[in-house]
Protein backbone atom coordinates (compact mmCIF):
# COMPACT_ATOMS: atom_id res chain seq x y z
CA UNK A 1 0.00 0.00 0.00
CA UNK A 2 2.52 2.54 1.12
CA UNK A 3 4.48 1.41 -2.28
CA UNK A 4 1.37 2.43 -4.45
CA UNK A 5 0.67 5.58 -2.44
CA UNK A 6 4.08 6.95 -3.29
CA UNK A 7 3.79 5.90 -6.93
CA UNK A 8 0.24 7.61 -7.25
CA UNK A 9 2.04 10.96 -5.39
CA UNK A 10 4.51 11.09 -8.49
CA UNK A 11 1.96 10.22 -10.83
CA UNK A 12 0.02 13.27 -9.63
CA UNK A 13 2.61 15.66 -8.52
CA UNK A 14 5.61 14.78 -11.00
CA UNK A 15 4.41 12.10 -13.78
CA UNK A 16 8.52 12.71 -15.12
CA UNK A 17 10.08 11.00 -11.54
CA UNK A 18 9.63 7.05 -11.84
CA UNK A 19 9.85 4.84 -8.57
CA UNK A 20 12.76 2.18 -8.91
CA UNK A 21 11.95 -0.55 -7.28
CA UNK A 22 15.12 -3.37 -6.90
CA UNK A 23 15.84 -7.24 -6.14
CA UNK A 24 17.83 -5.95 -3.59
CA UNK A 25 17.27 -4.57 -0.13
CA UNK A 26 17.75 -0.99 0.21
CA UNK A 27 16.52 -0.40 3.59
CA UNK A 28 19.78 0.91 5.20
CA UNK A 29 22.30 3.94 3.89
CA UNK A 30 24.65 1.10 3.17
CA UNK A 31 22.15 -1.15 1.34
CA UNK A 32 20.48 1.62 -0.52
CA UNK A 33 24.21 2.62 -1.73
CA UNK A 34 25.02 -0.27 -2.92
CA UNK A 35 21.86 -1.14 -4.90
CA UNK A 36 21.84 2.67 -6.57
CA UNK A 37 25.36 2.52 -7.60
CA UNK A 38 26.01 6.27 -5.33
CA UNK A 39 27.63 7.16 -2.42
CA UNK A 40 26.33 7.15 0.86
CA UNK A 41 25.30 10.71 1.70
CA UNK A 42 23.47 10.46 -1.53
CA UNK A 43 21.02 8.85 -0.45
CA UNK A 44 18.60 10.99 1.39
CA UNK A 45 17.40 9.42 4.87
CA UNK A 46 14.27 10.58 6.01
CA UNK A 47 13.53 10.29 10.16
CA UNK A 48 10.48 10.79 11.54
CA UNK A 49 10.19 12.44 15.07
CA UNK A 50 7.78 14.30 17.67
CA UNK A 51 8.42 17.87 18.32
CA UNK A 52 6.19 18.01 21.22
CA UNK A 53 2.52 16.93 19.88
CA UNK A 54 3.47 17.33 16.08
CA UNK A 55 4.98 14.69 13.80
CA UNK A 56 7.57 16.10 11.56
CA UNK A 57 9.68 14.19 8.85
CA UNK A 58 13.43 15.24 8.51
CA UNK A 59 15.37 14.71 5.20
CA UNK A 60 19.21 14.28 5.79
CA UNK A 61 22.15 13.33 3.26
CA UNK A 62 22.95 9.47 4.63
CA UNK A 63 25.79 9.44 6.78
CA UNK A 64 24.78 12.52 8.55
CA UNK A 65 23.65 12.40 11.86
CA UNK A 66 21.12 14.93 13.90
CA UNK A 67 22.77 17.19 16.16
CA UNK A 68 20.88 17.81 19.27
CA UNK A 69 22.00 21.36 19.85
CA UNK A 70 21.07 22.92 16.94
CA UNK A 71 17.84 20.80 16.84
CA UNK A 72 16.74 22.15 20.24
CA UNK A 73 17.88 25.53 19.47
CA UNK A 74 15.40 25.06 16.09
CA UNK A 75 12.45 23.79 17.76
CA UNK A 76 13.03 24.56 21.41
CA UNK A 77 13.03 20.27 22.49
CA UNK A 78 15.16 18.01 21.53
CA UNK A 79 14.28 15.38 19.05
CA UNK A 80 12.23 12.58 19.91
CA UNK A 81 12.11 9.39 17.36
CA UNK A 82 8.85 7.19 16.56
CA UNK A 83 9.10 3.82 17.24
CA UNK A 84 8.44 1.60 14.10
CA UNK A 85 4.88 1.15 14.76
CA UNK A 86 4.45 4.77 15.71
CA UNK A 87 6.33 5.71 11.91
CA UNK A 88 3.82 3.42 10.14
CA UNK A 89 1.23 5.17 11.56
CA UNK A 90 2.20 9.10 10.88
CA UNK A 91 3.75 8.28 7.04
CA UNK A 92 2.16 4.34 6.27
CA UNK A 93 5.96 3.49 4.97
CA UNK A 94 8.03 0.78 6.94
CA UNK A 95 11.36 2.29 8.51
CA UNK A 96 13.71 1.46 5.39
CA UNK A 97 10.75 2.82 3.31
CA UNK A 98 10.25 5.99 4.82
CA UNK A 99 10.26 9.36 2.25
CA UNK A 100 8.14 12.22 2.43
CA UNK A 101 5.89 11.43 -0.41
CA UNK A 102 2.56 9.74 -0.59
CA UNK A 103 1.68 10.53 2.79
CA UNK A 104 -1.95 9.34 4.43
CA UNK A 105 -2.21 13.26 5.65
CA UNK A 106 -0.24 15.98 5.75
CA UNK A 107 3.74 16.62 7.79
CA UNK A 108 5.92 19.22 8.11
CA UNK A 109 9.15 18.18 6.16
CA UNK A 110 12.59 19.65 6.57
CA UNK A 111 15.31 19.12 4.39
CA UNK A 112 18.60 18.94 6.13
CA UNK A 113 21.15 21.68 4.38
CA UNK A 114 23.49 18.95 3.54
CA UNK A 115 21.41 17.58 0.57
CA UNK A 116 22.93 21.00 -1.18
CA UNK A 117 25.95 19.12 -2.21
CA UNK A 118 24.59 17.08 -4.54
CA UNK A 119 22.62 17.41 -7.55
CA UNK A 120 20.53 14.50 -7.56
CA UNK A 121 19.26 12.37 -4.41
CA UNK A 122 18.16 8.89 -3.75
CA UNK A 123 15.33 8.71 -1.15
CA UNK A 124 13.59 5.56 -0.28
CA UNK A 125 10.05 5.16 -2.29
CA UNK A 126 7.70 3.89 0.44
CA UNK A 127 8.89 0.35 0.77
CA UNK A 128 12.48 -1.22 1.77
CA UNK A 129 13.71 -1.64 -1.90
CA UNK A 130 12.03 1.55 -3.71
CA UNK A 131 13.25 4.89 -4.35
CA UNK A 132 13.13 7.61 -6.58
CA UNK A 133 16.04 9.98 -8.42
CA UNK A 134 15.50 13.72 -7.37
CA UNK A 135 17.48 16.49 -7.36
CA UNK A 136 17.05 17.80 -3.59
CA UNK A 137 15.51 21.25 -4.90
CA UNK A 138 12.69 19.29 -6.20
CA UNK A 139 12.15 17.37 -3.40
CA UNK A 140 11.68 20.17 -1.16
CA UNK A 141 9.97 21.72 -4.00
CA UNK A 142 7.23 18.78 -4.10
CA UNK A 143 6.87 18.30 -0.41
CA UNK A 144 6.39 21.47 0.87
CA UNK A 145 9.97 21.25 2.60
CA UNK A 146 11.77 24.20 4.76
CA UNK A 147 15.73 23.92 4.16
CA UNK A 148 17.03 23.77 7.88
CA UNK A 149 20.85 23.57 9.10
CA UNK A 150 20.12 20.26 11.59
CA UNK A 151 22.83 18.21 11.44
CA UNK A 152 26.23 17.42 12.37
Amino acid sequence: MSLESVRSFFLTHAPGISVIVTEASSATVPLAAEAHGVEPDQIAKTICLRIGEDVVLVVTAGTKRLDNRKFKDRFGVKPRMLDADGVIEATSHPVGGVCPFGLPSPLKVYCDLSLQDFDEVVPAAGATNAAVRISPQRMAELTGAEWADLCQ
